[in-house]
């Protein structure tokens, strides 16, 4: 045994933050995979591009597969959370703030200044990272990269190389092999490949993840998007009609049979890469009741936004006469505001109860998105909305939704906000399905009280900032606008207390139902349920 001091609390193996040789190996085909990277980032002219992307990615790929293989296959299955509050890099140590200047870095030059990744200008060549990426784009569209194409191959190799770690360390777990599997064949799939295919198909047609729904996919309705689909003849009609479908339609009915965790942590990309890659870090969401404050406020701030940035973002193609879109302003206006008044009359009549307090600052958002919508109507014009530029205004969403928020803060800062820091606090769709989820949802964590040791292990887990404990410990179902499902709570309780449950909707919410000493007619609770 090391006579070095070590604050482990294992008793078995006080050394065991120390990692094996083949750890030390594996890490090492990393860095070489991620130093030909760097290498390509300052224009080194390699002899073959295409030779040289492969074992970079193959390397970084392998790198983490041998890693994951040696930590998790040498130990039995089960519980896997040793000293993730000792390490740097899952603490917020030095590492991990380095880790987190490095990734925001990242995004920063990604979204806002490409051309230092080597992005070619005015016909020019890439050259640098997004030309070391040219054989590989070459080979499935036909076209050179782009730094979105760098992006999705680096997103898609860390979902898949991450995601493989994360099946080894959840083995014991069948939900988890099956989400995690089901993440990374939509990354690869949907996200990645289908795109690629269907410009080689049809090079009129917008780029469409077939997977993002909006308001995540923000640029459906722009005006150059909706034009490509209604240009491109049958397939482009069908692509936008599917797109309609899956938020009015499809997006409902699997909300209320499954909650938000069909999306969250089945589908979505942004929640594979936060289940996957991000999963060192879920342990670094603030439980505190100031961060879920914020949450509320923040959250539904930018949904506000995000409606009201959508329709303005119509509304500004759109005449004042019918058009190639067959929509007048007037009518167009008429409709949306018309839809969010069913929407928000139908809630207030059928939940008002559920809603509590919380049907005042319901009351209060709504009246701000209707204000906004008439504001924009009566005093817009033609070139501009809300006395700003139309054209500016459509660009200021994507850059405060789509980049600042979901890229420099919602991944950059994985290791010192947490894994799920975007879909906690920004993502506009999770407060859609979360909204739903809360109040028309069958979907549930049923906690079996009695068995609970108050170890902690779900809170320390959650990665969407919630007290499971406080609810296992009063036998108290949990039912949460933010819970993703993502079922590591139950996945890592030692006593089996946590249950993922899809249910009838009586008797979801629970919150009077706690066994307290003698209190409770146990056969009568029995025979009500």
């Amino acid at each position: 045994m090391s006579n070095k001091i070590n604050h482990s609390m294992s008793l078995a193996q006080p050394d065991a933050l120390n990692i094996t040789n083949t750890q030390k190996i594996a890490l090492a085909i990393g860095v070489v995979g991620l130093f030909i990277l760097a290498l390509a980032l300052f224009n080194t002219n390699f002899p073959n591009k295409g030779l040289f992307l492969t074992l970079s990615l193959g390397a970084i790929f392998g790198g983490v597969i041998l890693y994951s293989r040696s930590a998790y296959l040498t130990k039995l299955e089960g519980i896997k959370n040793d000293g993730v509050w000792f390490k740097s890099i899952s603490s917020r140590g030095v590492l991990g703030w380095m880790l987190g200047v490095l990734l925001t870095t990242f995004y920063i030059v990604l979204y806002f200044f490409p051309t230092y990744l080597g992005l070619g200008t005015n016909g020019e060549a890439n050259s640098g990272l997004i030309g070391f990426f040219d054989p590989l784009s070459q080979l499935l569209s036909g076209r050179d990269a782009s730094q979105w194409f760098v992006y999705g191959v680096l997103y898609t190799v860390a979902i898949l190389a991450f995601g493989y770690k994360f099946l080894l360390k959840y083995r014991h777990n069948r939900y988890q092999q099956l989400r995690t599997g089901s993440v990374m064949f939509f990354q690869l799939g949907f996200a990645f490949l289908i795109p690629e295919f269907m410009y080689v198909m049809n090079n009129d047609l917008p780029y469409y993840d077939l997977k993002s729904i909006w308001p995540l996919n923000y640029y459906i309705f722009d005006e150059w998007s909706v034009k490509g689909f209604l240009s491109t003849g049958n397939i482009g009609i069908a692509l936008l009609l599917f797109g309609l479908l899956s938020i009015f339609v499809i997006t409902p009915i699997l909300t209320y049979k499954y909650g938000k965790r069909w999306y969250c942590s089945w589908v979505c990309g942004c929640g594979g890469l936060a289940e996957t890659a991000g999963d060192s870090f879920r342990q670094l969401s603030s439980k505190k009741m100031y961060a879920w404050k914020i949450e509320r406020w923040l959250i539904h701030t930018v949904l506000v936004f995000s409606i009201v940035m959508t329709v303005a973002m119509v509304y500004s193609y759109l005449g004042y006469e019918k058009n190639d879109f067959w929509l007048t302003r007037g009518v167009f206006i008429s409709l949306v505001i018309g839809l969010l008044t069913v929407v928000f009359a139908a809630v207030m009549y059928f939940k008002r109860q559920e809603l509590g307090k919380d049907a005042k600052m319901g009351a209060i958002g709504y009246a701000v998105v209707i204000a906004l919508l008439l504001i924009m109507h009566y005093t817009g014009t033609t070139d501009h909305l809300f006395y700003i530029k139309a054209g500016a205004l459509r660009s200021a969403y994507g850059l405060y939704i789509g980049s600042i928020f979901s890229g420099v803060i919602g991944t950059g800062f994985y290791p010192i906000l947490g894994n799920r820091s975007w879909c906690r606090f920004g993502c506009p769709m999770a407060a859609i399905l979360g909204f739903q989820q809360r109040l028309f949802s069958k979907f549930r964590i049923t906690t079996n009280g009695g068995q609970c040791i108050s170890c902690g292990n779900c809170s320390n887990s959650c990665e969407m900032g919630i007290d499971v404990r406080a609810y296992a410990q009063k036998g108290e179902n949990i039912v949460r606008s933010s819970c993703v499902g993502c079922g590591i709570c139950s996945a890592v309780c030692p006593r089996g207390v946590l249950k993922l449950e899809n249910d009838s909707m009586k008797g979801r919410i629970n919150p009077t139902e706690v066994l307290l000493g003698n209190d409770v007619d146990l056969m009568d609770l029995l025979n009500n349920k």
